[in-house]
This record gives C-alpha cells, sequence and structure tokens, in this order.
C-alpha cells in the first residue's frame, strides 16, 4: 500500500509556481492577481478563502479579499462581477460557494467573464473541458488528475468508479477520467443515492473515487484487492480527541479499506491540499493568458 501524499505534492507544485513566478517578475512580467469574494461568515468558507491567500502571499501572486455581509443584495454581488470582469488589472477571480439562499449561484456563476473563471465552474469551461478543449478546470477534480500523474498511477483501461454526480466533482472528474490520453482512457461508472448495486460496482473497480459527502461511505467490504482510492470527502463530525470539538471524516472508512489499497488518499492532507494549489496554477495560466488570448 502506497500512501497518497498530498500535502507533499501540494509543497511541490507550489514551489513550481513561485520558481516560474520570479521568473515572470525579473522578466519585467505581470504578478499574477487573485480576487476572492467572500460573503457571510461561515466557517469552512473563511478557512479555505484565508487559506487561498496566505498561498497567493507564498507563490508571489497579488490577491486581494472582497468582503460582504450575509444580507448583500444579488444585484450588489452582481455589480461585483462585472467591475472584477472590466478591471485589467485582474486575471482570475473566485466568488466563493456557499451563497445565501437569496442569491442565486447560478446566476453568479454565469456573470464571471470565463476567461477570469479560475474556479473552472462557468458553462463556457464546463463544455470545453467535456470535449476536451483547453479550458479552466474546477480545482478538486484537477487537482485528482494531477495526484494521479505523480504517482504514477495506470489508468488506461482500468475500471473507475466515481461516487457522488456533483457539478464540482462527481461530473468534471468522470468526465476527465474518460478523455483520450493520460490520466484518462478509463471506463468510467458514476454511482450517486439513486443507484442500487453500489457495492457490488465497486468491488470491480480498480480505482474508486468518492465524493458524496457521505461519512467512511465506502467500506473494507466494498473494495477489491490493489484498488486506487481518492477521497474527496470531508465532512466535519462532533469529536472529543480534538481542541475544535470535531474531526474531519472522508467518505472512506479509511482504517478498513487502508489494508486493500494499493494507493489511498488521507483525510486531511490527501485531496484537500491540491485543491488550493490546482487554483494557484489556474491563476497562473490566467495571468500568462494561455488559455483564452
Amino acid at each position: 500500500m502506497q500512501l497518497i501524499d498530498g500535502k507533499a505534492i501540494a509543497a511541490q507544485i507550489k514551489k513550481e509556481i513561485a520558481e516560474e513566478v520570479t521568473i515572470i517578475k525579473a522578466n519585467g512580467g505581470k504578478t499574477p492577481h487573485l480576487v476572492a469574494v467572500l460573503v457571510g461568515h461561515d466557517g469552512g468558507s473563511e478557512t479555505y478563502v484565508s487559506n487561498k491567500v496566505r498561498t497567493c502571499e507564498e507563490v508571489g501572486f497579488k490577491s486581494t479579499l472582497i468582503r460582504y455581509e450575509s444580507d448583500v443584495t444579488e444585484e450588489e454581488i452582481l455589480a461585483c462581477v462585472e467591475k472584477l470582469n472590466k478591471d485589467a488589472d485582474v486575471d482570475g477571480f473566485i466568488v466563493q460557494l456557499p451563497l445565501p439562499k437569496h442569491i442565486s449561484e447560478e446566476k453568479v456563476i454565469e456573470a464571471i467573464d470565463y476567461r477570469k473563471d479560475v474556479d473552472g465552474f462557468h458553462p463556457i469551461n464546463v463544455g470545453r473541458m467535456s470535449i476536451g478543449l483547453p479550458c479552466f478546470v474546477s480545482a478538486t477534480p484537477a487537482g485528482i488528475v494531477e495526484l494521479l500523474k505523480r504517482y504514477n498511477i495506470p489508468t488506461q483501461g482500468k475500471n473507475c468508479v466515481v461516487l457522488g454526480r456533483s457539478n464540482i466533482v462527481g461530473k468534471p472528474i468522470a468526465g476527465l477520467m474518460m478523455q483520450k490520453g493520460y490520466p484518462g482512457d478509463a471506463t468510467v461508472t458514476v454511482c450517486h443515492s439513486r443507484t442500487p448495486n453500489i457495492k457490488e460496482i465497486c468491488l470491480e473497480a480498480d480505482i474508486i473515487i468518492a465524493a458524496m459527502g457521505v461519512p467512511e461511505f465506502l467500506k473494507g467490504d466494498m473494495v477489491k484487492e490493489g484498488v486506487t482510492v481518492i477521497d474527496v470527502g470531508t465532512t466535519r463530525v462532533p469529536s472529543t480527541e480534538t481542541k475544535s470539538g470535531f474531526k474531519l471524516k472522508g467518505d472512506v472508512a479509511f482504517d478498513e479499506v487502508v489494508a486493500k489499497a494499493g494507493f489511498i488518499t488521507p483525510v486531511p492532507g490527501g485531496v484537500g491540499p491540491m485543491t488550493i494549489i490546482s487554483l494557484m496554477r489556474n491563476t497562473l495560466l490566467a495571468g500568462k493568458k494561455e488559455i483564452y488570448k
């Protein structure tokens, strides 16, 4: 069994990005600029955005955080998006999800200029990804693909089961695993809450990507020997063992599955660190105008 160390790979990529930014600056190029728009005070969003801001500093990006209270109107957020779309100094920006219920996430995502959509959520980026054209790939699926590449995990002709069909992880990673070339060329099955025989399907899988948001859903008796398991789940569950009073649990019953796995990601320290670093990579591409001129 080999543990897939997302923290170590993210640190490696962070170093690569920082070195490239140093060269860009030395040659008189523009410093990549990422803006994050944060609405309200959701604990998870606060942590995630502060990590993004810190990582921007570490790789040499310029970063801006725009904050709004949760009673902000949809019109104000859309006006902010329009302003960022037109700001030539801003290379990429994200509007942190989830948004308060009175604001349409769909409207906000569609209002973002797809050339600055470093989250990869805009329908144009999603559509281009689905047919294999250059685009911004959403951060978590991009991070998963990078882990598979860096650990040289074979994907061609393999049975890949994706647990979950969200627009942010399940659907895009299924599409990426089907693409021609490496890491792709897999035979992909997508399972979800309405799939009746998930255990039987998982037992046939060479690669399982668990992104259902159900703590410890994937048990030891649901996987075969030598399987590669990528755990995307991060659910806070109450715990008396930690100072914070909660513990992060993945979608995989790690202690059961690890005994059979060939490769496996831990939670935390697996896919999580790759999500932020993939966002940084998208921002670098946006700054260099490599995808959209």
